[in-house]
């Protein structure tokens, strides 16, 4: 990946020009195609699918959307009065006559079933108004015609309201009004959390460029397969979350790389092969979790996932390509310039993560059970309302109070019963005569139906045509009873007559679509949860990492539909947001809801254990591993949490109920994931569990193929690569070498002689050897000797580590010393001091008699050649790779401690102003290291380096 990154800011330039070339020519494209969306709902094996399939073949001219014209008149008046029909008429002529408008059928025409468009009581009436087309396909002028014609015959005491599927395009606000202000707040979010406009623009242009480029796509992807029209708001809903999120976790690393003193160049490649891998690995689980919607086996989700998962590889690609050129034409303006100018007179920032994200990973390291309690009780009760969970479907009845559609349909609720709205068809194949006015007889003697009608066969006899009767419930359409009609229909009154009969109708289709959603469900469930613990698995090689990452998904989806059921179905806080009136939780929500929460959630679990598992490879300290992993993520994921839900939320002004409820559901799952789950519950069970987190079977071990979400652990650097190494950890420049010194010998080696320029003596270097240009002996760079250069524990060392009575501070504050011999007591590493504690007790070994488990630490005196205590020198303690674990300045008697997290080969540097730098590798076991440094007077400067 750093080559990757390397050759993305070398030629940001192409890679630019190549991102806006692709954008501009899909929008020309599909400027020119248009867009062929369908609304394939096909369930197979239903009754209603069968009985859908039926009448498309009977009736093929029944292809334009009929929308319906509602009048009520005042108290004492009737529809039939001829100051009504003389405003009312005249607009039904008109609504007629205009092109696009296939037919009109008035309560004032002569017939019994005109007559019928009239309520019993003659105050409401209405109109139905066919179209030649769908309601997708028809054009937005056409139908605000229709509305204002309708609308303009309005007076005192005639109210006059309009339904349908048209109707409710044109009342939805304008397209795109949701992601402009998810994009906002987005943007407002990141913008106080860097400082800097270049920062905020980043993500948004790198989320923009990647949705905008998806949605073109599944326009030109629409012509060659079935794509639903829900799939562009859905691809949309999820490009922009992820687009935004995955560009914010590699610009922050980027940032915090050039505070820590890299090169920007340097700094992207780091932060690419690391939060890039990161986020390559987490676009692959939201595609895998997309992916299981395809268990389901329902034709239109396949385009959903086509679209969505279009939109979630161009955002990866986005990030990995089209970031690091715009991170390379920034440079350190990526930085605020508070930042920069701090940056140029501090120099660069330490290693170790503060502020609250710190504090409050100490905080669960130290309180672990009790923060798992109080998480596990608020996501407990949050999912209480999931268990009165029902599936259905949305209509008008929905829409908000001030909306022409829900007055409409109140209207034709109010004169003609509830379940007007949503008759039931029960399509017969092929009867005769007596066969269909007997199951005329049967169905109008059914409980729950108010009133039935049978339309005339489609052929010319009666013995092969097709029929269809018109049932109308007694109940409305959401209603649980109406449910229960479409039950007795099936089971009871159309088998004993005999009929070819199917029952049909919208709200047969969603009553068949929620039963085959609720059956295959668990399938669903089971797929996307098996295939992320894999993929946790391969990559982090635990088995309860994805154990707990599966279990916290599966608790964070009962949670968030325990607030979608409380808010949508028992309708809190529904009149605070203007969404309408409650009802049935959408068929199709959880399937889709589910997918994007999944994925979601793995993309928090693999930010938080990528770093969490780095930390566990560089150290073996399980203890360090969460609580750094936490601190350094934890604001970011909070971060990327509140813009999601910025982004969710805002789909609430979509005008779609359905995709207010997506919204909604998805910022409370992401609310409750970020801030309690993955900030709260994963660290403090990870906590508990200690270094069983990274346990894995040996049988396992070998089989599983390695997947790589960190790059790969660098090797001891060399000693010559020392210097700059310790100059960028320390933040001090790496002095120039003096020609004719022994560092800077112009000669042939053989000529100068095997010296390494920046050694330095030691205990174990003696004799007249030549020195260095920082007045050190210099000698051959010597073969490692665990024996020799690394001076191990031993227990009769002068230094006594386990004296109660000593007065030294472990941590480096200025409390009284000795000056003749220092005495030391040991205690465990903590992480903000010597009183604090943690749970975890597995990054040591047992000290004396019981004393608990023991660090390894390093300790010594710093002195001059003569033998002089140096103080304030700055210690510092860094990995094989260069991270820093640990830094102190020596006392007064030249004293110091450092604590590493487990045994192993460490890099020891020091620096003090006036004095020459000394780095050296030390090999810590599982108790203390006795090491002193003797520094020079500096001369030219440099680093003293010995392996």
């Amino acid at each position: 990946m750093e080559a990757w990154a390397r050759w993305c800011c070398r030629h940001r330039v192409v890679v630019l020009v190549l991102w806006l070339g692709a954008l501009v020519g899909l929008g020309a494209a599909g400027g020119s195609a248009g867009t062929a969306y369908s609304n394939v709902f096909s369930l197979p094996g239903t009754d209603s699918t069968r009985a859908h399939d039926l009448l498309t073949e009977a009736f093929p001219e029944r292809g334009g959307d009929t929308d319906t014209v509602v009048w009520r008149t005042g108290a004492g008046s009737s529809v039939r009065d001829a100051s009504v029909r003389d405003r009312i008429e005249p607009a039904l002529e008109k609504i007629a006559a205009l092109d696009g408008v296939g037919d009109v059928t008035s309560p004032y025409a002569p017939g019994r079933a005109a007559a019928a468009q009239v309520s019993a009581d003659g105050r409401i009436a209405y109109a139905q108004v066919t179209f030649v087309r769908q309601a997708a396909d028809i054009p937005q002028g056409l139908i605000e015609k229709v509305v204002d014609t309708a609308r303009a015959a309005e007076r005192d005491g005639l109210q006059v309201e309009l339904g349908g599927q048209a109707i409710v395009r044109a009342q939805q606000p304008p397209a795109g009004l949701a992601e402009t202000v998810g994009i906002a707040a987005a943007a407002v979010v990141l913008f106080v959390a860097f400082g800097s406009l270049f920062a905020t623009l980043l993500p948004i242009v790198t989320a923009v460029f990647a949705v905008g480029t998806g949605m073109l796509a599944t326009m030109l992807l629409s012509h060659v397969t079935d794509v639903p029209e829900v799939a562009p708001l859905l691809g949309s809903l999820i490009g922009l979350g992820v687009g935004i999120d995955y560009a914010l976790f590699i610009v922050t690393r980027h940032r915090r790389g050039i505070l820590r003193g890299l090169e920007p160049g340097e700094s992207v490649a780091r932060a690419l092969d690391t939060a890039g891998r990161a986020v390559l690995f987490a676009g692959g689980t939201v595609c895998v979790a997309l992916a299981g919607m395809l268990v389901m086996d329902m034709r239109f989700l396949d385009g959903v996932v086509i679209a969505a998962s279009l939109t979630v590889v161009l955002s990866v690609l986005a990030a990995i390509t089209l970031l690091p050129a715009l991170l390379g034409f920034l440079g350190t303006r990526v930085l605020s310039r508070r930042q920069r100018r701090r940056l140029a007179e501090s120099g660069p920032e330490p290693e170790e993560a503060g502020g609250p994200a710190a504090r409050w990973s100490g905080f669960v390291e130290r309180r672990p059970r009790a923060v798992a309690v109080l998480a596990v009780a608020v996501m407990a009760a949050l999912a209480i309302p999931l268990l009165s969970l029902r599936l259905g479907a949305t209509d008008q009845g929905n829409h908000q109070e001030s909306t022409t559609t829900r007055q409409a349909y109140d209207l034709l609720a109010e004169g003609f019963g509830p379940g007007f709205n949503g008759p039931l068809q029960v399509v017969v194949d092929k009867p005769g005569p007596a066969d269909t006015e007997g199951l005329v007889e049967r169905i109008r003697d059914t409980e729950g139906v108010a009133h039935v009608a049978a339309a005339p066969p489609s052929a010319t006899t009666d013995t092969t045509g097709t029929t269809v009767i018109e049932v109308v419930p007694t109940t409305s359409p959401q209603s649980q009873e109406t449910d229960r009609l479409i039950d007795r229909l099936r089971g009871d009154v159309l088998p004993e007559a005999g009929a070819d009969a199917h029952v049909g109708g919208v709200t047969a289709v969603f009553k068949d679509f929620a039963a085959v959603t609720s059956d295959r469900l668990p399938y669903f469930v089971g797929a996307i949860v098996a295939l992320g613990f894999l993929l946790l698995l391969v990559a982090f090689r635990s088995l309860l990492v994805p154990v707990v990452a599966a279990l916290m998904n599966l608790v964070a989806a009962a949670a968030s539909f325990g607030v979608l059921v409380a808010v949508f179905q028992w309708g809190w806080g529904m009149d605070i947001l203007g969404l309408g009136k409650e009802g049935p939780i959408a068929a199709f929500l959880p399937v889709i809801m589910l997918s994007l929460l999944f994925g979601l959630s793995m993309d928090y679990q693999v930010f938080l254990v990528s770093r969490m598992h780095e930390e566990w490879v560089h150290t073996g300290d399980n203890a360090r591993a969460v609580r750094v992993g936490l601190a350094e993520t934890g604001r970011v994921i909070n971060c990327a949490a509140l813009i999601m839900i910025c982004v969710f939320a805002a789909f609430v002004l979509s005008g779609d109920l359905e995709g207010a409820m997506a919204g909604i559901g998805l910022a409370a799952a992401v609310a409750l994931d970020a801030f309690i789950l993955r900030t709260a519950l994963v660290p403090a069970v990870m906590h508990l569990l200690g270094r069983a987190n990274w346990w894995l079977p040996a049988c396992l071990e070998r089989r599983l193929p390695h997947l790589a979400v960190e790059p790969k652990e660098a090797e001891p650097p060399a000693p010559e690569e020392l210097e700059v190494l310790v100059a960028a950890a320390l933040g001090t420049p790496r002095p120039p070498i003096p020609p004719g010194s022994a560092g800077g010998c112009t000669a042939p080696p053989e000529a100068c002689g095997a010296v390494n320029p920046y050694e330095a003596a030691h205990a174990y270097e003696t004799g007249d050897a030549p020195r260095d240009t920082a007045g050190e002996r210099a000698k051959a760079l010597p073969a490692y000797d665990a024996h020799d250069a690394y001076d191990l524990y031993d227990a009769h060392d002068a230094y006594d580590l386990y004296d109660a009575h000593d007065t030294y501070d472990l941590y480096g504050t200025h409390e009284a010393y000795v000056t003749h011999e220092v005495r030391f007591t040991y205690e465990p590493a903590t992480p903000y001091g010597p009183c604090a504690s943690g749970p975890d007790a597995d990054s040591g070994a047992e000290g004396p008699e019981g004393s608990g488990p023991r660090t390894p630490v390093v300790h010594g005196f710093i002195v001059t050649p003569d033998g002089a205590p140096i103080h304030s020198v700055s210690l510092t303690l860094l990995s094989k790779g260069g991270r820093q674990l640990d830094r102190v300045s020596s006392l007064a008697d030249g004293s110091y401690v450092l604590e590493a997290p487990a045994p192993g080969v460490y890099l020891l540097a020091a620096t003090a102003p006036g004095y020459a730098s000394k780095a050296r590798h030390i090999m810590l076991g599982d108790g203390p290291l006795t090491y002193d440094l003797e520094l020079v007077e500096a001369v030219g400067g440099g680093v003293g380096a010995v392996t």
